[in-house]
């Protein structure tokens, strides 16, 4: 190492607090959830009952879907609306908030596609250097 990269100066003091990378964090953990980005781009066309989430959304347990679709409500992303019918009928749907997201999100789910033959090319030669040491 050369002499001049001893002194290497310190970063100048960060503008945000610790608290609030703590919740970004709990934003980007909800949003960069696989099934929260799944429900979001099946609710862009529309509000879609929980049955047809779940038949659409293949591999998503019920519990799951549930789940997903409380965390969803309570970050305000997506609205329940109960109707008084026998059986209740549940409908789910974006909000202006949620459909704000889904931009974004369909941008990286269209980013993934078109770059997924490249991505398991690196994974196939990742594994194919890793299974020789």
């Amino acid at each position: 190492m050369r002499p001049e990269h001893k002194n290497v100066p310190a970063l100048p003091p960060s503008p945000h607090a610790e608290g609030n990378c703590r919740a970004v964090a709990s934003v980007l953990a909800r949003v960069g959830d696989k099934w929260s980005v799944l429900v979001i781009m099946m609710l862009i066309d529309g509000s879609m009952r929980f049955n047809e989430l779940k038949r659409t959304i293949g591999g998503i347990s019920q519990r799951m879907l549930t789940l997903t679709l409380r965390g969803l409500e309570r970050d305000g992303l997506v609205t329940r609306t109960i109707f008084p019918t026998i059986p209740p009928r549940v409908d789910y749907e974006l909000t202006d908030l949620g459909r704000g997201l889904a931009q974004p999100v369909q941008a990286l789910g269209k980013w993934a596609f078109e770059h997924l033959p490249e991505i398991e090319g690196a994974r196939t030669s990742f594994d194919a250097r890793n299974e020789k040491g």
